[in-house]
């Protein structure tokens, strides 16, 4: 049965009867952590507590992982998550998109300047979904796709993330789209495991507001705060010039390293 709050992976605590959190830069009660049972939004959106992150476990780059739920890791081969790479994008950095705070903010309180409205179905009733874009999402998902193999990456349910991702990417960003069922359940929380995609680890990137998404693959991180309805954000277009540099490289790891250690 599905409950509504957990098909989208963040909501803001208010629409669940506490207190939101709308401080820029910390998770306003929004995250991968599995659904809590009970609770109106416990099905659509799940939360993340900041002091619950996966810790980081030794990985193999080369092979894709099968965590279990206890949390050990084993090296077993899985069908890849992406389709072979199309000719257009042959070479391109694969770059992986997160999609709630870090693109859009979305909540089930009624909202008078929401982008979009998704109606989501769940057990027979219409539950109405607000979104709001985060500013500059627009010029930013145009360049990416234009210098990049785009894939959305999100921890949210299909029903929900598939229509927002129709409306928001309108020039074909996103050439593959995975949802929670792509995503590895550990210690609590939807890590997006990257050495499932089927892609060179040297040549994929993760874009998300979340450090427990990449908890495997902390070095191919490129992290942006939590948006939570601000205005005058500008992260998404400062990050372009950014990743108009990144786009010329051949190993993501060295321009990565060298930000994380000059910041």
């Amino acid at each position: 049965m599905d409950n509504p709050s957990s098909i989208i992976t963040q909501v803001s605590r208010d629409e669940e009867g506490g207190k939101a959190s709308a401080e820029r830069g910390s998770s306003p009660s929004l995250s991968s952590k599995k659904p809590r049972s009970g609770g109106l939004f416990s099905s659509l959106f799940c939360c993340l507590c900041r002091d619950q992150q996966a810790e980081p476990q030794p990985v193999n780059n080369n092979a894709p992982l099968l965590v279990e739920e206890n949390g050990t890791i084993s090296k077993i081969q899985v069908k890849p998550l992406l389709p072979p790479v199309k000719s257009k994008d042959s070479g391109k950095i694969c770059v992986v998109i997160d999609l709630d705070e870090t693109l859009v903010h979305s909540s089930f309180k009624p909202v008078n300047n929401a982008d979009f409205i998704i109606p989501v179905e769940i057990d027979g009733t219409v539950h109405q979904v607000y979104v709001l874009k985060r500013p500059h999402v627009d010029e930013f998902l145009k360049r990416m796709g234009e210098l990049f193999e785009c894939v959305l990456f999100t921890a949210s349910l299909a029903k929900y993330a598939d229509p927002v991702s129709d409306l928001l990417d309108k020039w074909g960003a996103f050439r593959s789209r995975l949802f929670r069922e792509s995503c590895v359940f550990h210690r609590g929380n939807y890590v997006k495991d990257l050495s499932r995609l089927g892609r060179d680890l040297n040549k994929v990137i993760i874009v998300d507001n979340s450090p427990a998404s990449y908890v495997f693959h902390p070095d191919n991180a490129v992290p942006v705060a939590s948006w939570f309805d601000d205005m005058h954000d500008t992260e998404l277009r400062d990050l372009i010039p950014f990743f108009e540099r990144l786009s010329k490289v051949d190993n993501v790891y060295t321009v990565l390293k060298h930000q994380s250690t000059s910041s």
